[in-house]
């Protein structure tokens, strides 16, 4: 009877229904204590950026046509467009790029 009771009630725990929270964050409340960083705005050249920026942490492309790639800074990737900036972008919590 024993032998029979344990794999029983291993397949009864299996069906129990599983339950977890859900937290949602909108996008313009993530990151908020980084709101405040400077970033490099649209149009100015990697040059004026590593001047101001210093040395990238991680260089990344170019990739397609017109060439695009990053540079990857402690809290921001700044993306170029050839020479100049397309856009910069505040990384989420725990330094992981989009």
């Amino acid at each position: 009877m024993n032998k029979l009771l344990l794999p029983i009630s291993f397949f009864c725990c299996l069906s129990l229904p599983l339950v977890a929270d859900e937290i949602t964050i909108p996008v313009g409340q993530q990151a908020v204590e980084k709101q405040g960083i400077e970033r490099p705005t649209q149009g100015i050249t990697k040059d004026q950026v590593q001047a101001r920026y210093g040395e990238p942490q991680q260089l990344n492309g170019p990739v397609g046509e017109p060439p695009i790639s990053s540079w990857e800074y402690e809290n921001f990737v700044v993306y170029f467009e050839y020479d100049r900036v397309l856009h910069s972008v505040l990384k989420r919590n725990g330094n992981a790029p989009e």
